[in-house]
């Protein structure tokens, strides 16, 4: 059985610092629906929370307190710098008996999923992707045009129902997006124009940072411990 691992910020939550000056993560969309579909695969953090042992303590604590009983095993979660594959490496060792290339890293950024793959793991750049990377079905970048009479608000409908994430909103007519072929084919049926492009972690992903979400994504610009 697969193992899916997953970083904290800007992948599962939104990281904010309260005025008390506590941890606060707030699951962005989907991420709830994603992790109930995976209720039966096993599930661990690989996440960066900071220097320090507070810095871990915190954020488990925020952790398990934004994601009730999930995540409860204590094997599955590495906290640390995601420099180089070694907290990749370490992982998979502690999944047990699970090949590496069983195991898989679910992360926004694009340079911390090249470790992973460099670890053996297979690798997802959002969550509703993580079912996918288990199967080892491709995600792949398109260019999403919307017909006349349609909009981005019945678009984003259309994707929260299928495999495909908006990545930048080009215009009122184009989006930039992430999709399986499922997903592409369900927003076809939709009546939206899918133009597939290259496999996401094949080339820089999108002209945003580090293989980042566009601009509306939740945390773009806020501060980031978590990751």
């Amino acid at each position: 059985m697969p193992v899916i691992f997953f970083d904290i910020g800007a992948t599962l939550a939104d990281v904010r610092t309260g005025p008390d000056g506590s941890l606060v993560l707030r699951p962005l969309p989907r991420v709830m629906a994603v992790l109930d579909a995976l209720h039966e695969v096993r599930q661990g953090i690989i996440s960066n929370p900071g220097p320090s042992e507070d810095d871990v303590r915190r954020v488990a604590a925020a952790l398990h307190t934004a994601f009730p009983g999930r995540f409860g095993d204590g094997a599955l979660l590495h906290w640390g710098v995601k420099d180089g594959r070694g907290i990749f490496d370490r992982a998979v060792a502690s999944t047990g008996e699970t090949a590496s290339d069983a195991c898989v890293f679910v992360g926004e950024d694009a340079q911390e999923r090249a470790f992973a793959r460099e670890a053996g793991m297979r690798t997802a750049a959002h969550p509703v992707f993580a079912l996918a990377a288990t199967q080892s079905r491709a995600v792949l970048r398109a260019r999403v045009a919307l017909p006349d009479g349609r909009d981005l608000s019945e678009l984003t409908t259309a994707m929260n129902e299928t495999e495909a994430v908006v990545v930048q909103t080009v215009s009122e007519r184009l989006a930039l997006a992430m999709v399986t072929t499922e997903g592409a084919q369900a927003l076809e049926r939709a009546g939206f124009t899918v133009e597939p492009r290259g496999p996401v972690d094949a080339t820089e992903t999108f002209p945003s940072a580090q293989g980042r979400p566009a601009p509306q994504a939740p945390l773009a610009n806020a501060p980031r411990p978590g990751r």
